[in-house]
């Protein structure tokens, strides 16, 4: 590691220059007098002292005697541990005074600046907000997932970053969701897979996200028109509420999209895969294309589905296979 690298990494800790200074001086020559690891840092005696000083109370120094006696750095885990949570609290608490102050400038000059809840994004800088949006959750992201899609590069690797980090993710997925080529495959289960709390429902009334319980990103996405263009960001108020309650609802009533297999012995992935598409209302089409089968092997399979769960339909198999666990 370089000494202008360490100098930064340093200071990202609250280690001021100075203190820096003494500490690379440190590694290079401790175990010495104090003297000569101010003289290799080019610090007075007072600067010195309270440079010395600094790292002694971060842990990261031993403590010198009165008189100047032989110093060495320590090791550092316990004192780096301290200064983390000290600049991690410094972090939040700098992050909750910038948003309140923009909270009380927004209530106090809400009428004199017309401090629109909905702002309208546009054209080349949608990309951009929606990353930032799921780069900025911290609890849980709540979606209505449907086509058209934007077209956004990196956006399935933001989310299997996000559900990385902890973040509860929880999507409503609309059928035509699983009917788009390609898209079960390569975007949908990689975040099933990764925890991703999904369902599915015929249809879904808008394309939404919902971050945290901070803000919405609504799509005006128009299908018949081909608009996909322009999103509205939905700041706290009784509309975001009025969203998160709509989500809620859907929610219910949507049909868990996976689920961990109870019945004995299990389930194959491939049969479990065609369970999701065929209580996500896909048509034989889609599946047989999804999983790379004929339409004549979909038969076979689905016979023998409905022999082993004891249903005479298909409807009577996807409610079986829910009370096995299977979806």
């Amino acid at each position: 590691m370089t000494n202008a690298k360490l100098g930064e990494a340093l200071r990202l800790l609250g280690i001021g220059h100075a203190a820096g200074q003494v500490y690379l001086a440190l590694l290079e020559l401790a175990p010495a007098p104090l003297s000569a690891i101010g003289a290799a840092a080019g610090l007075s005696d007072a600067e010195l002292a309270a440079a010395y000083g600094a790292l002694v109370d971060a842990g990261l120094a031993s403590a010198a005697e009165k008189g100047g006696d032989v110093v060495a750095p320590v090791p550092p885990t316990a004192g780096l541990e301290v200064l983390a949570r000290h600049r991690a609290a410094e972090v939040e608490e700098s992050r909750l005074t910038v948003g309140g102050a923009f909270e009380a400038f927004r209530r106090q000059r809400l009428a004199t600046y017309n401090d629109h809840l909905v702002e309208v994004v546009t054209g080349d800088a949608i990309g951009p907000r929606i990353r930032r949006a799921w780069a900025s959750a911290r609890e849980q992201i709540r979606q209505f997932e449907s086509p058209p899609y934007f077209p956004l590069s990196g956006a399935t690797d933001d989310a299997l970053a996000t559900l990385a980090r902890g973040v509860t993710q929880r999507v409503v997925y609309s059928r035509e969701s699983l009917e788009v080529p390609g898209h079960l495959k390569e975007v949908i289960e990689p975040c099933v897979n990764a925890g991703e709390q999904a369902r599915v429902l015929p249809s879904v009334p808008v394309k939404l996200v919902i971050i945290d319980e901070a803000y919405a990103l609504v799509s005006l996405s128009i299908k018949e028109a081909d608009v996909h263009n322009t999103m509205l960001i939905v700041q706290p108020c009784g509309l975001l509420s009025a969203l998160v309650a709509l989500f809620e609802q859907f929610w219910q009533k949507a049909l868990p999209f996976h689920g961990r297999t109870t019945r004995p012995g299990g389930l194959p992935p491939a049969d479990r895969r065609l369970l999701w598409l065929l209580a996500g209302g896909a048509s034989d089409e889609v599946i047989a294309r999804e999983m790379g089968i004929s339409r004549r092997t979909l038969f076979r399979r689905l016979q023998i589905l409905m022999a082993q769960l004891g249903a005479a339909n298909r409807f009577q198999m996807a409610l079986q296979a829910q009370r096995c666990g299977w979806l």
